[in-house]
Parts: C-alpha cells; sequence; structure tokens
C-alpha cells in the first residue's frame, strides 16, 4: 500500500512540473512524462534531444530531471574552429565565425568545422590607404594593424595616428595662423592646408608661410553638376540646387554630389462624379499650366492660377444649379487642390515677400525666407496672420521654407450656410456663461475664407499657435457667440466648420483674434443662439417650494427625534433623510449665486454635491427599507431587517457620497462652481458624477416601489371589510402616491425635459421635488395616528368622543397590520 501511495504522489509531482507539451502529447503510449528538449525511448525512458543532456546521461528515467543546452564552445571543448575563428554556442548547437581582423574567402560569414575553416587576415593597410595619416606609416599585423612614424618623427598628441617633428609638438606655433606645421626630419616648414594656397608674394617653406582659401567655384576646380550650383566654402564646396528645383530621388541637397531636377506642377484632378461644364473648362485650364509650367515662369503660373480661380467663383454658371452636398464636395476640392498646387509652385520663388491678385479679388500673399530668428507676419485683405519662425522651419533645416496667406471671398456664398461642429467642450461652456438653455438657430460668416500653408513642415500639429486677427463689420450682440472655424475635409469627400484646434482669444466691435494649433482654411462665424431665459414663476415655485420643505423638514425631523412612541429603523432612515435635505434645500436657497469667489464657490459647489448624494443614498435606503419590510410580512422575519439596515445605513447614507465627492473632487477640483453659479461645471461630462448615482438611485426606488405594491396586493386585498371604506382606499392611494415623491422616483421628471413638453415637465419637476419635505412631513407625522396623540399630549388637546369610538372600533383590525407598522401603509393602519 505504501509503495502504491509513493507512486500515485510520484506521478502528482511529474503533473505539476512538466505540463504536457508537443512531444508528450505524441507519445501517448509513454510511462513517464518527458521534459521539453527530450523524446520518450521504449515507452519507459526520456532521451535528451541532440544539443541538449541531463545531469544523468543522454537517457534518464527520473521524471524530475531536465535537459540542459551542451555549451560546445566551453570547455572541455566539444567543438574546434581552427584558426582565427571564434565558437559561438547556440541553443542545441553552435557555429563557427572568423576572429576580428579575418574574413572568410569562401563568403560564407558561418561554418561549422575546422574543414570548413577560410578565414584569412584582412590587411587593413591595403583595404584602407589613409587608415594611417600623414607621413606615418601603415604596418599589418595578423588580425590588426599598426601606424608607425619615420625615423625622427613622432606621433601627434592630438591624433595617435598621424605624424609630427618635435618642432610642430612642442606646443609653439612657429608656423602663420592660416598654415599648418609640416615636420620633417630635423625641420619644418609652414604647409597650407588641403585646398588652400600661399598668399601671392609670401614665401613658402619658412615660418612666414601665410595661406588663403581656393575657390573651387571661381576656378572650376569643382563637379558640380549642371543642375545645381556651386558653393565656395572654407577648405571646400557644396553643390546646392537652382532655384526651382529639388534634389532628385536618392540625392541630398548641399553636397558634393547632388543632382536636382526641376520642381513638377502639383497633381490637381477634378472631383468624381460632378458633371458641370464650368468645372471642366475649368480643370481643363488647369491642366494646360501644368503641362507649360517651369521655374522660370513661376510668376505667371501663379497670377494665371488665380485669374482662374476667380473668374470660376465669379461666374459660377451651372455649379450655383448643383445640389447643396455636391457644391460643398466642389468647393471642397477647391480650396484644397489650390492651396496644394500653391504651396508646390511658390518653391521656385526667389527670396524675398510676394503678393498676387486677381480681379475677381483672390490675393495670396507668399513669403520666401532663409532660417531667422524674426517672427513672421503676412497681411491679405482683412486678414492678418502672426507666428514665430520656429513654427515654420525644422531645425536643422538651411533651405528655404515659404509662408503663405490666401484669400478667396467668393468661396462666401458656397460655404455660408455650411453645417457647423462645436468642439465637445464648447456647447458646455455656452451653457454656463448663459443662464438658461441655449439653441443654435443660424450662423453667418463675418470674414473672408482664408488658407494658411507653409511648405517645409507638417502643419497639423505645431509646436506653437499661429495668431490671426480677423476683420469684420458686423458687431456680435448679447446671443451671438463668434467661433473661429476651419473647414473639415469629410470621409465622403464633403465638408463642414469646426472648432477643433482653434479659440477666440479676443472679440472687439470690429475684429476678432484667434490661435490655431494647426494650418487649414480658416474663417470667422458667428453663431446665433435662441436663449431660453429662466422662467420667472419657476423662480418663485422653486423658493416658496423650497421654503415650506425647509420648514417641515424642521417640523419632522424634531418629531422623529422627540417622539419616543414611533422610534424604530424607519423613523431613524427618516430622521437622517431630513436633516440632509434640510441642509441641503438651506444652502441652495442661501449660497448657490455666491460666485464672487472662486474658492468659496467651489466649497460651496463640494457641499452641495455632497448633501444632495447623502440624501438620494438615505432615500435608497428608505426604499430598500419598504421593500424588505414588506417581503418579511410573508415570512415573519421582522427582526432581521432592523439588523441589517443597522448594519448597513450609515456607511451607506454617509460613507458612499464622501467617497463620490472624494474622488470627482481629486480628479478635477477645478470643475467645481461655474461663472454663474456655485455648482458642478459640465465640462467633460464632470456633471455625471451626481446625475449617475442619482439616476441610478431613482430607478432602483421605482423598482422597489413596484415590487412592495405587488407583495402587499393580496395583503391589502384580505383586510377586514369593515375597513375597506372608499375614504380609507383614497387616504391609502394618496399615501402609495406621496411615497413615490419622498424616494426620489420623480426626479425622472429632469429626463424628460425635452421636445413640446419641455416646459410643462419643468414645472411638473420643479413643484413636486421642491415640495419633497412636505410629503414626508405629512405622511409619516400629520397621517400617523401615533404621532398626532403625541401633538396632542404636547398641546395638551382632548380627544373627541367620536374619535375615541372609532379607535376602539378598530382596534379588531391592529393584528392585521402590526407586521407591516413601517410600511407606508402603517399610518393606514393605526388610523383604521
Amino acid at each position: 500500500m505504501r509503495n502504491r501511495y509513493l507512486s500515485l504522489l510520484s506521478g502528482l509531482l511529474v503533473l505539476l512540473l512538466f505540463p504536457m507539451g508537443p512531444t508528450a502529447q505524441n507519445s501517448k503510449a509513454c510511462a513517464l512524462r518527458c521534459p521539453p528538449k527530450s523524446s520518450c525511448v521504449n515507452g519507459n525512458a526520456c532521451r535528451c534531444d541532440p544539443g541538449f543532456i541531463s545531469s544523468s546521461g543522454e537517457v534518464f528515467t527520473d521524471p524530475l530531471e531536465s535537459c540542459d543546452d551542451i555549451n560546445e564552445c566551453g570547455p572541455p571543448s566539444l567543438a574546434y574552429c581552427g584558426s582565427s575563428a571564434d565558437c559561438q554556442n547556440t541553443e542545441g548547437g553552435y557555429h563557427c565565425t572568423c576572429s576580428p581582423g579575418f574574413e572568410p574567402t569562401s563568403g560564407a560569414t558561418i561554418f561549422q568545422n575546422e574543414s570548413e575553416n577560410t578565414c584569412q587576415d584582412v590587411d587593413e593597410c591595403q583595404h584602407r590607404p589613409r587608415v594611417c595619416k600623414g607621413r606615418s606609416i601603415c604596418i599589418n599585423t595578423k588580425g590588426s594593424y599598426t601606424c608607425q612614424c619615420p625615423p625622427g618623427l613622432e606621433f601627434n598628441p592630438e591624433d595617435p595616428r598621424d605624424c609630427t617633428e618635435k618642432e610642430c609638438t612642442s606646443g609653439r606655433n612657429p608656423c602663420h595662423s592660416s598654415a599648418h606645421c609640416l615636420s620633417f626630419i630635423g625641420s619644418f616648414e609652414g604647409c597650407c592646408y588641403p585646398c588652400w594656397k600661399p598668399i601671392p608674394g609670401s614665401p613658402k617653406g619658412s615660418n612666414n608661410t601665410a595661406c588663403k582659401d581656393v575657390d573651387e567655384c571661381s576656378s572650376g576646380k569643382h563637379q558640380c553638376d549642371n543642375s545645381t550650383v556651386c558653393v565656395n566654402t572654407v577648405g571646400s564646396y557644396m553643390c546646392h540646387c537652382r532655384q526651382g528645383w529639388v534634389p532628385k530621388p536618392g540625392f541630398r541637397d548641399k553636397q558634393m554630389t547632388t543632382i536636382c531636377e526641376e520642381i513638377p506642377f502639383p497633381t490637381w484632378t477634378a472631383p468624381p462624379g460632378i458633371k458641370s461644364q464650368a468645372l471642366s473648362h475649368f480643370f481643363k485650364r488647369i491642366q494646360d499650366l501644368g503641362r507649360n509650367f517651369s521655374s522660370a515662369s513661376v510668376l505667371n503660373t501663379v497670377r494665371d492660377l488665380l485669374q482662374e480661380m476667380g473668374d470660376l467663383l465669379e461666374n459660377p454658371r451651372d455649379l450655383k444649379t448643383l445640389p447643396l452636398s455636391e457644391q460643398r464636395f466642389v468647393v471642397t476640392n477647391l480650396l484644397f487642390g489650390l492651396e496644394n498646387v500653391l504651396r508646390g509652385v511658390s518653391k521656385a520663388l526667389p527670396k524675398g515677400s510676394w503678393t498676387f491678385s486677381s480681379s475677381a479679388g483672390i490675393e495670396v500673399s507668399l513669403e520666401v525666407q532663409a532660417p531667422s530668428y524674426r517672427n513672421i507676419t503676412l497681411i491679405q485683405n482683412r486678414t492678418e496672420m502672426m507666428l514665430t519662425w520656429d513654427t515654420v522651419h525644422d531645425s536643422g533645416d538651411s533651405g528655404l521654407a515659404v509662408v503663405g496667406l490666401l484669400s478667396t471671398p467668393g468661396m462666401h456664398r458656397f460655404l455660408a450656410e455650411a453645417p457647423l461642429v462645436l468642439d465637445a467642450e464648447e456647447p458646455a461652456t455656452l451653457h454656463e456663461t448663459h443662464r438658461g438653455l441655449l439653441q443654435e438657430t443660424s450662423h453667418i460668416l463675418l470674414s473672408d475664407v482664408i488658407s494658411a500653408f507653409i511648405t517645409n513642415k507638417d502643419a497639423e500639429n505645431l509646436k506653437s499657435p499661429v495668431t490671426f486677427v480677423f476683420q469684420h463689420s458686423v458687431t456680435p450682440e448679447p446671443r451671438q457667440k463668434v467661433h473661429c472655424v476651419y473647414w473639415e475635409r469629410g470621409q465622403n469627400g464633403s465638408g463642414h466648420w469646426d472648432t477643433r484646434g482653434c479659440w477666440v482669444t479676443s472679440t472687439r466691435d470690429n475684429n476678432t483674434t484667434c490661435q490655431c494649433t494647426h494650418l487649414s482654411i480658416f474663417a470667422v462665424l458667428m453663431a446665433h443662439y435662441s436663449v431660453q431665459e429662466e422662467d420667472p414663476a419657476l423662480t418663485v415655485i422653486t423658493y416658496m417650494g423650497l421654503s415650506l420643505s425647509l420648514l417641515c423638514l424642521l417640523l419632522a425631523a424634531l418629531t422623529f427625534l422627540l417622539c419616543k412612541a414611533i422610534q424604530n429603523t424607519s423613523t431613524s432612515l427618516h430622521l437622517q433623510l431630513s436633516l440632509c435635505l434640510f441642509l441641503a434645500h438651506l444652502l441652495f436657497l442661501t449660497a448657490i449665486d455666491r460666485t464672487e469667489n472662486k474658492v468659496l464657490c467651489a466649497i460651496i459647489a463640494g457641499a452641495l454635491h455632497y448633501l444632495y448624494l447623502a440624501s438620494f443614498a438615505w432615500m435608497l435606503l428608505v426604499g430598500l427599507h419598504l421593500f424588505l419590510s414588506a417581503r418579511n410580512l410573508m415570512v415573519v422575519n421582522y427582526s432581521s431587517v432592523n439588523r441589517f439596515m443597522k448594519k448597513a445605513m450609515f456607511p451607506v447614507g454617509y460613507g458612499v457620497p464622501a467617497v463620490i465627492v472624494a474622488i470627482s473632487a481629486a480628479s478635477r477640483p477645478r470643475l467645481y462652481g461655474t461663472p454663474t453659479s456655485c455648482w458642478l461645471h459640465s465640462e467633460k461630462g464632470f456633471k455625471w458624477g451626481f446625475l449617475g448615482p442619482v439616476c441610478a438611485i431613482f430607478s432602483v426606488n421605482l423598482a422597489f416601489f413596484l415590487m412592495t405594491l405587488w407583495i402587499l396586493k393580496s395583503r391589502l386585498c384580505s383586510l377586514n371589510s369593515e375597513v375597506s371604506t372608499l375614504q380609507n382606499t383614497r387616504m391609502l392611494t394618496f399615501k402609495a402616491t406621496a411615497q413615490l415623491f419622498i424616494l426620489g422616483c420623480t426626479w425622472c421628471l429632469g429626463i424628460l425635459q425635452v421636445g413640446p413638453a419641455a416646459h410643462v415637465m419643468s414645472y411638473l419637476f420643479t413643484i413636486i421635488n421642491s415640495l419633497q419635505g412636505v410629503f414626508i412631513f405629512l405622511v409619516h407625522c400629520l397621517l400617523s395616528k401615533q404621532v398626532r396623540e403625541q401633538y396632542r399630549n404636547w398641546l395638551r388637546i382632548k380627544k373627541t368622543k367620536a374619535e375615541s369610538e372609532n379607535y376602539t372600533l378598530s382596534s379588531r383590525t391592529m393584528s392585521d397590520c402590526k407586521h407591516s407598522e413601517e410600511l407606508f401603509t402603517e399610518p393606514l393602519c393605526k388610523e383604521v
């Protein structure tokens, strides 16, 4: 038995140590579970794969063994690669390579053994004649080389591969500053650097030799291609592409071997699927300009290009009859196509400032400049653009860069009514800066449509924003909002106005200043917003309802606290709910508009956030208690409900809201407080830190309420027929409806404030929810028989005889209600 137990334990250990691999899966008949890099042999042993070995040898039966890589290159040496070669170990094998300073004559970089070794010494002195500088002598050695100085010379301390005489390395400079010291055995002379020559009249061979640079360009000693211009440098020269030419593919500019080609005319084709004679004629003229384009004719090409575009916009002919979607498709093609062609052909312009215009009013200003540290300002028609040089030019690029500003007034008629897409954060900002509901009704273009472009850099994500100043004759009114917009090309080839990456920095009577982090096609657009101002009646209802609720909540809290006869779990929950609602309403009425001090306003907003969340948390606990009490009526397990609620109510009622507010405040503290109220900002969905829990709670409470009604349906129907009077039925209906208000379920009316019914829903939402405290006091205090008795005791009021007889008669039904005393029917049971 003991041997069988050890065998079973050994098998389990094998399963844990060696999960089934491909080898083991293929050897299903093997008694052992072989480790990786091994295979089963004869059904009861394992053999390591070639290149691997275990501590027990090549074949083993111990399931705990492992197969490790054999280091064929290590001691004891199992592999010999021959002389001038090194062994390189690999997993499961090895290979040989020639040692540094040697190369294989066979061309194979790796081999397996000495018989394949063809490594021979590399003669560095032969392959690299200038490996030793100056007068030093290169001597090849096996696998390397050395540099030696002739007799009488020594190595230069600044370059150990160069030799010079002691006179040149002693620390003194015996030669002229324009020459370098050239040592001989026992002597020296001042010698000019390569590409330098002695100044005429300067003695050669003495320490007075003076040199000057050789101008290879003027002397004709350069090797520049005819497509380039030779530019002399100190001690050398470089070949620069001619104006209007660019390096051929595979070549770089400003090299001795640079070869260039003329700038091509950019491709510009008509938008597909558009049938228009005016458009066809325009693109036929563009094709003619492209065929006749040359760098020498760039000025005429730009003028003709603007004139053709101006003629098309001035007399669009059948373009005006196209559907709006097709018109915007065509305009998008024209805007981006014209910008692309101007960006391409402007590279052929000489350095300087250029302005071109057409008879139709289209104008373009171009600035062609080399790298500098000054800012660039372009003015076109009624628009000014300002940007820094590093925005235009990449660091290290010394070529010319072109900045362009194009104005196309004729585009206004096609783009004025194009759709506007606001940045996600901008609508929230509008709502926060204007009281009431804002709805965009229309928008107009205040400025010309302009296009800004650069040639030497990606213009999508600029290091620093570009500033635009747009002049306009229309002054925005209070309900009109000015936007800096750009034309966004859509996926279908059409487009729309967009505000992403652009913002307004200032707006005066007749000009607007914008900044953008990209370059594109821009304009200033003014949107008119209809503002649904706050309804004065709603304001009055809010303040009157909350004031009345404050009084009722205070009375209810005192009742729950002082009336000993009704104190239980239910009254504890309603006491905390009343306190939270009282503090929240009081702070709302007294401090919601205290926006003068931003820090104080943020604190008020955070306190309101917490108090209202805590109120809803207690509403959730009231709804849960209502449901659990109704369910336990059927099983007579009421005590368990009380125990559960006593443990959970304070952590849930006060702890969970504190966690939510803490997370919100830690993540985005600046979003507490708005310009018009001390509440949560709408930016980036921050209000969902309140709306999310509120929507969840009133949805859950509504479910609790409906399930409670369903559970109590049979219970209420079984009450004594003597008490099932019409009056009691109406009272039950009223209390059930009031319970909906107390549980916060009516906050769902806030979601329904859309469409034609928005105004009605606003009134219902305000009236019902502002009176929540009144419903709490009415249902749980005034309509409670025990509470009314306590009030009479406090006020020294005697009961009437009729009330006493009615109370005695209804005592027969008390046994039916004793387990439901904390439900919304509890006052009814006590009443009857």
